[in-house]
């Protein structure tokens, strides 16, 4: 239904004309913050679930951390062991630090008073078997609590996401047609698929990471504390030098994430006008400008998605760099302290554990803001599809009419697709029940307009479309005051362009009416003159087609179209150029069924080919959005007007040109 939509849109390229038109779709201002805050908004729902998956996370990362304080104790007691078979039994601990001291080893006398031994005792290796065992069990259990935890939280996840696409679904539902004809069928979908996917993995990884790393941040910064003050002080430096490497690299780079999605929706779409128009593009030769366009989005996509990957994996090697310098003045402090008897060799053992411990989530923490950007990105691009306007709601409360009217009066309707460019202003028309309306005119005369607003595609600029069953129009209402979906019921349509889904022959068909029984089924088929070609075809009305119904000629397609509109048996037909696809044989055939089938409907005929509109009771001739002419063929040939140059065109135009070339006068 493209020939009469003429509202202005911006540059497209130097193909705009052509199958591989495309424009980059606009894209605000990005907000993180909000953006975020939103994002998680949409696990609300299950805060209950989230609740038990921080108290597992709590649980999970408290067995954890209790570990390197477990080992560091199994540590002493093999040190200690092993020191104390240096010196006889029979001493004291006491006495043996006494005796050092007396001799000037002061410095293994402070060594020794921090660990507890009994001199020529060895290791006691049923302490350190208890201990190991129960390092064992702690860890055996964290790893239960997060194996849980990560369960719950997929679950969560996949639930807000599952919402979200329910959502994005009903969403595209209520959008109204002047948003698809500006977003392309490409962007639109990467919105849907790629952009919900990566905000599902990007919160499946994130949320996870960030609430263990910062439980394990916690806990291991208390048990430090409680090992050594001075020790944790020297980490506690990772914090800030953390914070303003993150807070740096995120300001670059969620500029960058926002282009790459965005690149990469621009190229989503590139592909799929590509494979839509692939034969297109085939026969008038297009493909190296195709291949050097599609290598040119490519690129762009390349640098974006360098540029965010690049900026932000400057992360985690900035926090390895920090941890390593941190790392290395606890090992030397902690060893100062172990010779001054200060700490123990299995506390600054534990310590060193803490200490990667505390620099490790700390890095994550670091690395997860590059998920987490490429995911606010992504979520950011489906908000703003969910925050698009909606349609104008319908009447509430709606009214209705009888279920036979079939009446149409047009009252000085108005319509533009912008505010300054005018297309159909003070339109009046009158169609009786029964009648059969013909609309010809040029391309962008406004046919295809006239059609989507009485199917309330769009809303009126101005006037009223009134829908009645009386003769006279006594009981009609005001379209605007019923409901779509009660005004569309009434009405059949067949587009120019057919649309077939994947299924057999016999659900497309039944799409129209999918309660109808076999016999209707095949009666509109016959009327259709599908049932003719289906019985040629292996499984006949079980026939799978694909997708684009590529196992079927473009007439057989279109055939199918119309039976379908046929079985919903309506009191409105529309047909958009509806036999402009077919053969001159079967143009005759669907002819004269529509003469029987048009008995007791109101059917509008849009046609470039005026051979298909012999027999309408009025044909309409528009210009610019007005109707120029209108009456029955045979009077507006006699006019020698609009209608006349229309007809003329099409079956006289190579003698008029010759004739003008000769000046010859016509």
């Amino acid at each position: 239904m493209s020939d009469s939509r003429s509202a202005p849109a911006a540059p497209r390229g130097p193909m705009a004309r052509g199958p591989m038109g495309g424009g980059a779709p606009v894209v605000r201002a990005q907000n993180f913050g909000p953006s975020a805050k939103r994002l998680l908004g949409t696990l609300r729902r299950d805060r209950t679930q989230l609740v038990v998956v921080i108290v597992l996370g709590v649980l999970s990362v408290g067995l954890t951390v209790i570990g390197p304080k477990l080992l560091g104790e199994g540590t002493n007691i093999v040190f200690a062991g092993f020191l104390s078979l240096q010196f006889p039994s029979g001493l004291t601990r006491a006495q043996v630090i006494d005796q050092l001291v007396s001799s000037g080893h002061t410095d293994q006398a402070d060594l020794l008073r921090g660990l507890d031994f009994v001199p020529g005792a060895g290791i006691d290796i049923a302490r350190l078997g208890a201990i190991l065992l129960l390092v064992l069990a702690v860890y055996t259990l964290g790893s239960v609590f997060a194996l849980v935890q990560a369960r719950i939280l997929n679950v969560v996840v996949q639930r807000a996401m599952h919402r979200l696409r329910l959502q994005v679904e009903d969403k595209i539902h209520r959008l109204p047609l002047h948003y698809f004809d500006r977003v392309q069928r490409g962007e639109l979908l990467s919105r849907v698929t790629n952009d919900v996917d990566n905000i599902g993995q990007s919160l499946q990884q994130t949320l996870s990471q960030v609430i263990s790393s910062l439980l394990t941040v916690v806990g291991v910064l208390l048990m430090m504390f409680l090992i050594s003050p001075l020790l944790a002080g020297i980490a506690l430096v990772t914090i800030p030098l953390t914070i303003v490497i993150t807070v740096l690299v995120a300001r670059r780079s969620q500029k960058l994430f926002v282009e790459q999605w965005k690149q990469t929706g621009i190229l989503n779409a590139r592909i799929e006008e590509t494979y839509s128009g692939h034969a297109v593009v085939k026969v008038f030769g297009h493909q190296r400008e195709v291949e050097q366009a599609f290598a040119e989005e490519n690129r762009r996509v390349y640098r974006a998605s360098f540029g965010a990957q690049f900026v932000s994996g400057v992360i985690m090697p900035s926090m390895t760099f920090v941890g390593n310098l941190v790392y290395v003045a606890i090992a030397v402090v902690g060893g100062l302290q172990v010779a001054s008897g200060l700490l123990s060799i299995g506390d600054v053992q534990a310590f060193i554990q803490y200490s990667r411990q505390f620099t490790q989530p700390l890095s994550q923490l670091g690395s997860m803001a590059n998920l987490l950007q490429s995911g606010v990105a992504s979520a950011e691009r489906v908000f703003e599809l969910l925050d698009e306007q909606d349609q104008t709601p319908d009447a509430d409360p709606a009214e209705t009419v009888s279920p036979t009217a079939s009446r149409i009066d047009l009252h000085d309707v108005s319509f533009r697709y912008t505010p300054d460019t005018p297309l159909i202003e003070g339109l009046n028309l009158t169609a009786p029940p029964g009648s059969t309306i013909a609309i010809v005119g040029p391309t962008g005369a406004g046919k295809t307009t006239l059609v989507n607003l009485l199917m309330r595609f769009y809303d009126l600029g101005g006037g009223a479309i009134m829908l009645g069953a009386a003769e006279d129009g006594s009981d009609a209402v005001d379209t605007r005051r019923m409901t779509r979906d009660d005004l569309r019921s009434r009405t059949g349509m067949v587009l120019q362009d057919t649309w077939l889904f994947a299924g057999t022959i016999r659900e497309n068909i039944s799409y129209g009416r999918p309660e109808a029984t076999e016999q209707e089924l095949v009666e509109a088929a016959t009327a259709a003159y599908v049932d003719r070609f289906v019985h040629m075809l292996p499984d006949g009305y079980d026939t799978v087609l694909d997708d684009e119904a590529t196992n079927l000629s473009v007439g057989e397609r279109q055939l199918i179209t119309i039976a379908r509109a046929f079985l919903a048996d309506p009191r409105l037909l529309i047909l958009d150029e509806a036999t402009s696809s077919v053969d001159t044989r079967t143009e005759l055939l669907i002819q004269r069924a529509m003469a029987r089938l048009r008995e007791n409907r109101t059917a509008f005929v849009i046609a470039h080919r005026l051979s298909t509109i012999r027999d309408a009771d009025l044909i309409l001739v528009m210009e610019h959005g007005a109707i120029v002419e209108q009456g029955r063929h045979d009077e507006l040939l006699a006019a020698r007007g609009a209608y006349r140059r229309l007809y003329d065109a099409q079956f006289d135009a190579p003698m008029d040109d010759e004739d003008e070339d000769s000046g010859a006068p016509r």
